[in-house]
């Protein structure tokens, strides 16, 4: 494992973490705005796209618990995950009691046969769809001194598993007992990106992150890290077909969303935004605490998050370890934010702030690619927001669809439709996106207590540009 200082007192939790008190927030490292404002809708010669949602209804073997809780027990969608195989047949994985299970689809959205049913596996934390099968990080028993699971990749072939690949381990001093992870392929190998609990050596009992390749057949491969973001509150990753994978994650320590490089807290990782992100005040910024990147037919890169921006910005000097950040926030609630890299190591300009009422919480913000020069923004909007510990409760007022262009700038109206964009999303051959979520009427007045309500029935939804 890389050797860094260990973080004291570093430790992953649900619950609420009180912020270092306000008379400890140092002179702004930040003056002046910390976002751009997008402009108004560009009009032109492109005709006025639909934003037409359809979907189709798929009957579940089993239940589905389709709400999680999220720091403060906020309501979160329960991942799932959507897949296309180069063959344009689809697969979705989701979680049941009896392990994950992944439902087939053809092109269209409609059932193909029989599920896959993962046994002994805990969390969708990706999904890679093959013409014979797929491929699913998720996590599995283990022997371990916290008695956790561990992070592995299953690869099935047609209805058998072909290799199941651990990624943790006592050899490692790692575990994973929850993954917020992505998996992603590209052709010859995956990228799998996770978080990891340290079991033993420097990072005993602390959270870091962990970014793992394996090849086709299953066996490890050189690269990636052993202890990255610590911790990490947002992960996202995209495949290259040479080099290493492009990464980002949101840091706690740190305060913010940074490219990351697996260098422990990152101290000189290239910095995207600055947010007060102690555990519960960032958690599930990117949307389940993974997040959406894309890249330009040019090579450049989108992201989209809830943020709340920073008011100020700077080292914590209480923090002996030199890395500590204190970020007061500029605002109670969280406003869709777009940022964009100039190439897998650089970001672009300051992110670019897509909502400003302050009287509306935005959560589970989306990005995807729409069309050949185009992305599709979705975010689920509440108001009369209540907010404490940095997460907020409201009435839930709908889910928004709008499209950007490459400079943040709006390409269409906002369009409230009737679909949960949730999960991960497919993009076919001919740009159409598909996912899958739950029919149920979001509530986000209350946090979410005692056990998930369940669905037997996923909507398969389709968008094509």
């Amino acid at each position: 494992m890389t050797s860094v200082r260990r973080p004291v007192g570093h430790r992953r939790v649900r619950a609420a973490r009180k912020p270092v008190l306000a008379g400890l927030v140092a002179a702004s490292a930040f003056a002046g705005a910390w976002y751009a404002v997008a402009g108004a809708v560009t009009t032109g010669t492109t005709a006025a796209p639909t934003l037409a949602v359809t979907s189709t209804a798929v009957s579940l073997a089993a239940k589905f618990p389709y709400l999680s809780p999220g720091y403060n027990n906020t309501r979160e969608w329960t991942r799932t995950a959507t897949a296309a195989a180069p063959n344009g047949t689809l697969r979705v994985a989701w979680p049941a009691s009896d392990g994950i299970h992944v439902t087939p689809l053809t092109a269209a959205g409609k059932r193909s046969g029989a599920d896959t049913v993962v046994k002994g596996a805990k969390e969708v934390g990706g999904l890679v769809a093959h013409n014979d099968g797929f491929a699913l990080l998720t996590r599995v028993a283990d022997t371990n001194k916290w008695k956790e699971t561990a992070a592995a990749i299953v690869r099935y072939t047609g209805a058998k598993q072909t290799f199941r690949t651990k990624l943790t381990s006592t050899a490692t001093h790692d575990t994973a007992p929850l993954l917020d992870g992505q998996l992603t392929w590209n052709g010859s190998k995956y990228g799998a990106y996770f978080v990891v609990h340290g079991a033993g050596g420097f990072a005993d009992g602390h959270f870091g992150d962990k970014l793992s390749y394996v090849n086709a057949k299953g066996a490890k491969l050189s690269g990636g890290w052993s202890w990255g973001c610590s911790h990490n509150e947002g992960i996202a990753l995209h495949p290259e077909k040479t080099g290493a994978f492009t990464s980002l994650c949101f840091d706690d320590w740190r305060s913010g969303l940074f490219v990351s490089t697996g260098i422990g807290a990152p101290d000189n990782a290239p910095v995207v935004q600055r947010e007060q992100c102690w555990a519960g005040y960032c958690g599930g910024t990117f949307a389940g605490r993974t997040g959406d990147l894309v890249k330009s037919s040019s090579g450049r890169y989108a992201t989209a998050f809830a943020s709340r921006g920073a008011a100020s910005a700077a080292k914590n000097p209480d923090d002996a370890s030199g890395r500590g950040w204190t970020v007061k926030p500029k605002t109670a609630t969280h406003q869709v934010t777009v940022a964009f890299l100039k190439n897998r190591t650089t970001p672009s300009g300051k992110p670019i702030r897509l909502t400003n009422t302050p009287g509306t919480e935005h959560v589970n913000v989306r990005l995807a690619p729409y069309g050949k020069d185009r992305l599709l923004l979705s975010w689920e909007s509440l108001k009369n927001p209540k907010c404490k510990d940095g997460t907020c409760t409201g009435t839930f007022t709908g889910t928004h669809l709008r499209l950007i262009d490459w400079n943040g700038k709006f390409q269409s109206a906002d369009k409230v439709v009737g679909a949960r964009l949730t999960g991960d999303l497919a993009v076919q051959k001919d740009g159409t996106l598909t996912w899958a979520y739950a029919p149920a009427t979001p509530s986000y007045a209350s946090a979410l207590t005692g056990v998930s309500p369940t669905s037997t029935t996923l909507r398969i939804a389709r968008l094509k540009p």
